[in-house]
C-alpha cells in the first residue's frame, strides 16, 4: 500500500461517498460525522466504504478531548487538565485513570468495533509530552510515557480479544516503542509531519530526524507506516511523495483541516 486518505471533517452532506470513491485502499475517518453521538457513522455506512475494497480505520483521541464532542459533557471534570495552546477547545486528560477508560476510551473503542471498522487510529498519545507536569505532581515524562504505552496496550488487548485482526494504529510518538509491550500491541504507526510541517515547511529540526528513525525502527518490526504531511506547493507535494517511495511507506499529502480526499502520489 503506497497511499491512504485521511478525512476528519467536511464530509459532503455528512456522507462518506467521497471517501468511498477515493482510489486509496485505506481510509481514516472520524467515528462521527459531526462530533456528536447522533452523528456516529452507522454500520451500513462503513460497510459501503469497505465494500469498495478499502480498510477503514476509526479516528478518535485517547489523551485529550475536544469541547464540541458530545461525550465532553459526560466526563468527570476533574479528569481534565489544561488546554492545548494551538487548540484552545481541546483539554488534555488524566488518561491513566480508570474513569477515563470507562467514560471515554472504552465506549469509543466499542463503538468502532460494533460499527464494523477494520481498526482504530488513535490520536494524542503525545499528551504524555505536552501535559504540564506542575498539574500532575509526582509524574515525570517517563512515568507519563509508560502510562500512555499501557493505555495503548490495554486498547489493543480489549479490541483483539473481541475481534482478532482488528488493527491498532496510534498517531505520532513513535518513541513509545521503547516501552516493553508497546510495539507488540500495535499494528502500525500514523505519523504527521515527518517531512513537511504545516504548511509547506520542511521538517529539519533534530526531532524530525529522531521521529523518522523511530518510525523506521517500527517499520523494521513489520509495522505499517501511514505518513501525513501538510503541503500544497506542487514541488513540496512531490518531494514528500519521493520520501514515501524512498522509505517504502504509505503517504498522504494533505491540508491541516483534513477536510478532503487528497490525490494519491503519482506512481514512478
Amino acid at each position: 500500500m503506497a497511499s491512504f486518505t485521511y478525512v476528519l471533517q467536511g464530509y459532503p452532506k455528512g456522507l462518506l461517498d467521497g471517501v468511498a470513491r477515493a482510489p486509496q485502499r485505506l481510509a481514516v475517518v472520524d467515528l462521527s460525522r459531526d462530533g456528536t453521538v447522533a452523528g456516529y457513522f452507522t454500520r451500513d455506512e462503513i460497510a459501503r466504504v469497505r465494500a469498495t475494497g478499502k480498510l477503514v480505520l476509526a479516528y478518535f483521541e485517547i489523551g485529550s478531548i475536544e469541547e464540541f464532542r458530545t461525550d465532553f459533557a459526560e466526563v468527570d471534570q476533574d479528569l481534565l487538565l489544561h488546554t492545548w495552546p494551538d487548540w484552545p477547545d481541546e483539554h488534555f486528560a488524566r488518561y491513566w485513570e480508570e474513569r477515563w477508560w470507562e467514560q471515554v476510551v472504552r465506549p469509543r473503542l466499542d463503538r468502532a468495533l460494533e460499527t464494523g471498522f477494520d481498526g482504530v487510529y488513535l490520536d494524542t498519545p503525545l499528551a504524555y509530552e505536552e501535559i504540564d507536569l506542575a498539574r500532575v505532581p509526582g509524574e515525570t515524562r517517563a512515568t507519563l510515557g509508560r502510562k500512555m504505552a499501557d493505555l495503548v496496550i490495554r486498547i489493543s488487548r480489549h479490541a483483539k480479544e473481541r475481534r482478532p485482526g482488528f488493527a491498532i494504529v496510534p498517531q505520532n510518538s513513535p518513541e513509545l516503542r521503547h516501552f516493553p509491550g508497546y510495539a507488540d500491541a500495535i499494528d502500525g504507526i500514523g505519523m504527521e509531519e515527518l517531512f513537511f510541517r504545516a504548511t509547506d515547511d520542511p521538517c529539519r529540526e533534530e526531532w524530525c530526524d529522531q521521529n523518522l528513525a523511530d518510525t523506521l525502527a517500527l517499520k523494521a518490526l513489520g509495522k505499517a507506516v501511514l505518513a501525513t504531511d501538510y503541503a500544497v506547493d506542487p514541488a513540496n507535494v512531490e518531494a514528500a511523495c519521493a520520501h514515501y517511495r524512498r522509505h517504502a511507506i504509505a503517504g498522504n499529502v494533505t491540508v491541516v483541516d483534513l477536510d478532503r480526499v487528497s490525490p494519491p502520489c503519482a506512481s514512478k
